[in-house]
């Protein structure tokens, strides 16, 4: 390969990286979240039951509306069937792999944000890639 070819590739693997860290981040924490459902738990905060909805319905959590006066509440629903096998391993498994990914994301930014000739475009990027999903999750 040739070294203005490789240089090129770099430079747009280093803006793609930057311009999707923040939603890498997001899934990532989300999805380590899920695995032990831990936004299912009662008395769980509300940025995780966002960031759940967010993940698993690409959209923000509605309110529910109220009942109607006189209205009995939906019977409760069945639990799934235990798994035949005990799951624990991979979930810890999970848990490892998101914070990896959690760090490799981190450190993948700040070397970006380290590159002084490439710095303002790498923010830009950043910026826009935190914002663009915000605005389309929110239209």
């Amino acid at each position: 390969m040739k070294p203005a070819t490789n240089r090129r590739l770099r430079q747009i693997h280093h803006y793609v990286g930057v311009f999707f860290a923040p939603a890498i981040l997001l899934f990532a924490i989300s999805g380590a979240l899920q695995t032990f459902r831990l936004n299912e738990a009662k008395g769980a905060p509300v940025w995780m039951d966002w960031i759940a909805t967010v993940h698993k319905d690409q959209e923000t959590p509605q309110p529910r509306p109220p009942r109607p006066a006189g209205e009995r509440p939906r019977a409760p629903k069945a639990e799934p069937a235990a798994p035949k096998h005990n799951p624990f391993a991979l979930k810890v498994f999970v848990a490892i792999m998101s914070i990896g990914l959690i760090a490799s994301t981190l450190l993948g930014v700040a070397i970006a944000l380290s590159i002084r000739s490439m710095r303002r475009v790498s923010l830009a990027m950043l910026v826009l890639g935190t914002l663009l999903p915000l605005a389309l999750l929110l239209i």
